[in-house]
């Protein structure tokens, strides 16, 4: 271990600025928070724009680590203990005062904050709450802050920093216990769950208290009420790891009540996790089946992946010759979506039989062409969940077609104005009983053929004038 003493604030800033790089927060701040005098800094739900630099960073929020030093020995980690590299620290003082010129300049949008184990995890934990408490209480800074919880710091410490943070958040690191034991030794399954655990009860409890200063719920949490109403009968699918449901009468976990705490609330943008993907040999069906666990049980607002990069080069790890599984990791997070936003559960999407995702077909289509029996679909009689198992409908488009539909009957050039991507749709739908050509036909060779073979059939039937790109107009769906 390099510890360089007396380093200046820009050399920290470049190292631990480019040891935060791996953790990824690619999200809105999910809250909403007017500037109050005699403070600087606000936050809006949909607040954080996304630009990145080059070598990964996201520059909208000052993504940094606390200090590089770890006592631990994570074998995927740059900043494991065996690892020669230069280490440096912050103190509480540097980062607010980096937070707040970077602020004043617009460079960014709020604090993402995590850290290596100094010492121990509490000790750690200790100066990021101090870092925390100063930006708001000295420097009144009002602005968006995510702070990384660090696994195995007392409970005590976990909600203090909710008070001061926006959103919280805890790796899970590893999809499956077995990789975490072998490749990071010195986390344990427990020291990561239990505080996600006390996150989520401490934001239940703040919403309770407090209202909507405690957050709302989850995408997924919303996505299974809508559908659950819609069909009472309807469980959650069987996951493969355990994680125990909560209580209804759980104990309060919120100890601290003053006014200066409170007009916050806990965590009110919710909390997230990370999982590596491709450095412990877990399927694509595991990983969704963990990531659908997490949202059942734990109400995370995202799960996010990062593709595995073999920065140590250790024996125990992968080696991939295409280098970080970057295409797995994007049909991850297409598949991500499908269960928050389009009532998918894992076992539909993926089977112990098929347990990885189709590297040449997105997950959608992957599933509609394993199930063709439910298709074409009706465009002008369907139902909004029936439309969104619909390749190229999303969940905007899906809506706006029930509304035209008040207006009158929805055609093909109808759709394209409403944002459905039709060279995927085509295949799989019919407007007025009719398919988009006569040379389409429900057969699953076909339909593959043409999808990885970019459209070609689509291309070949459209003419210039039949399918534009225009604004909608109210008058557009009104029978003439």
């Amino acid at each position: 271990m390099v510890i360089i003493e007396n380093a200046n604030i820009d050399d920290k800033l470049k190292i631990l600025a480019d040891s935060a790089k791996y953790d990824v927060a690619c999200t809105s701040s999910g809250v909403e928070r007017k500037a109050e005098k005699g403070s600087m800094g606000s936050t809006s739900a949909c607040g954080i724009c996304h630009s990145f630099a080059a070598d990964g960073r996201c520059i909208s929020l000052l993504k940094i680590l606390y200090t590089n030093e770890c006592i631990y020995n994570c074998k995927y980690c740059i900043n494991r203990v065996t690892n020669d590299i230069p280490r440096v620290s912050f103190t509480p003082e540097e980062i607010c005062s980096l937070t707040m010129e970077f602020y004043k300049r617009n460079y960014i949008e709020g604090l993402f904050l995590s850290s290596g184990i100094l010492h121990t995890p509490d000790y750690t934990m200790e100066l990021m709450i101090q870092t925390l408490k100063m930006l708001r209480e000295d420097y009144h800074f009002g602005g968006y802050i995510h702070c990384k919880t660090i696994p195995g710091a007392s409970s005590e410490l976990v909600e203090l920093a909710g008070w001061y943070a926006d959103r919280m958040s805890i790796n899970l690191e590893l999809p499956t216990a077995d990789g975490l034991k072998r490749l990071a030794p010195n986390k344990s399954r427990n020291a990561i769950l239990n505080p996600m655990r006390q996150i989520q009860l401490g934001i239940d409890q703040s919403r309770r208290l407090l209202g909507m200063k405690g957050g709302n719920y989850s995408a997924y949490s919303y996505t299974r009420d809508r559908l659950a109403k819609k069909e009472p009968h309807l469980t959650s699918s069987k996951v493969l790891f355990d994680m125990p449901k909560i209580a209804p009468s759980s104990p309060a976990v919120l100890h601290r009540q003053s006014d200066s705490l409170t007009k916050r609330g806990f965590a009110p943008a919710g909390q997230s996790t990370q999982m590596i993907i491709g450095a412990s040999g877990e399927t694509d069906f595991e990983i969704m089946s963990v990531t659908e666990a997490l949202y059942q049980k734990f109400d995370l607002k995202r799960v996010f992946y990062s593709a595995f990069i073999n920065v140590n080069n250790d024996d125990e790890l992968p080696s991939p010759a295409d280098g970080p599984p970057l295409a797995r990791e994007h049909r991850l997070y297409q598949a991500d979506w499908l269960l928050r936003y389009y009532g998918f559960s894992a076992s539909e999407l993926l089977s112990d039989k098929r347990p990885n995702f189709n590297p040449f077909l997105d997950p959608k289509c992957d599933w509609a062409l394993g199930h063709l029996e439910d298709f074409p679909v009706e465009i002008n009689r369907a139902d909004y969940d029936t439309l969104l198992r619909v390749p190229g409908i999303g969940v905007k488009s899906a809506g706006r077609i029930i509304k035209a539909r008040r207006m009158g009957k929805v055609g093909f050039n109808d759709l394209k104005n409403m944002g459905v991507v039709l060279r995927r749709a085509v295949y799989f739908i019919t407007c007025g009983g009719k398919m988009f050509s006569n040379a389409l036909h429900i057969d699953e060779d076909f339909i593959t053929k043409q999808l990885i073979n970019k459209d070609t059939l689509l291309r070949n039937n459209t003419s210039e004038s039949s399918i534009t790109y225009k604004q909608m107009h109210l008058f557009d769906f009104i029978p003439q």
